[in-house]
């Protein structure tokens, strides 16, 4: 069945239809949601909370890009979870700890060696960390610009900003990542490294 037909289904009442539509969708919510939160189980809490209220609002979707609309929707329990947390912080018990900042994949066989394994494992932790240190906005900006490869127009739909106001998050965002990744120097093979201006 085509997604418009699903999305029909699910707006009847039609709970199969509606899980068609989490099971197509769902890695690309958690993966947003993962880079806006930085940690799995908020990324899987925000993603779950984002399919509640799409179930419950599918009724008043009326038309449009579904999946922009579904990205909307995690974008906006990530920004709650956010000033939620701002406002009570919390101690976590995992910051006590180191703890893999990201979910383990399938495994497979990497034909390359185990260095540059561990040197993409460490540039890969650099940049997690540096997004962190974002803005939320822009860090939505620029994990749906530069990590999911969405249009400047379908950024700005999914956050519902202005084109200029997502260009403006954009540069921001990547004039803060690259001083933070000029900053991890040591990162970087000779060849690779970033040149400061």
């Amino acid at each position: 069945m085509e997604e418009q037909a699903l999305i029909q289904a699910a707006q009847r009442g039609d709970m199969s239809a509606f899980n068609e539509l989490v099971l197509h969708y769902q890695s690309q919510v958690y993966n947003l949601a993962y880079r806006i939160m930085g940690e799995p189980d908020a990324a899987a809490d925000a993603t779950q909370e984002a399919f509640i209220s799409a179930y419950r609002a599918i009724e008043r979707y009326r038309g449009g890009s579904f999946k922009s609309w579904l990205l909307r929707i995690v974008a906006n329990a990530c920004y709650d979870e956010l000033r939620r947390r701002k406002r009570r912080p919390t101690s976590s018990l995992d910051a006590l700890h180191v703890v893999d900042p990201a979910p383990a994949g399938p495994l497979v066989n990497r034909p390359e060696d185990p260095e540059a394994y561990a040197q993409r494992q460490d540039l890969n932790h650099a940049l997690h960390l540096g997004m962190q240190t974002l803005p939320p906005e822009q860090r939505m900006a620029l994990v749906l610009s530069d990590v999911q490869g969405y249009s400047y127009q379908e950024i700005a739909d999914i956050t519902q900003a202005s084109l200029g106001t997502v260009k403006s998050r954009l540069s921001r965002a990547r004039a803060k990542m690259r001083d933070y990744l000029l900053a991890q120097e040591e990162l970087f093979p000779h060849g690779q490294r970033l040149k400061s201006e």
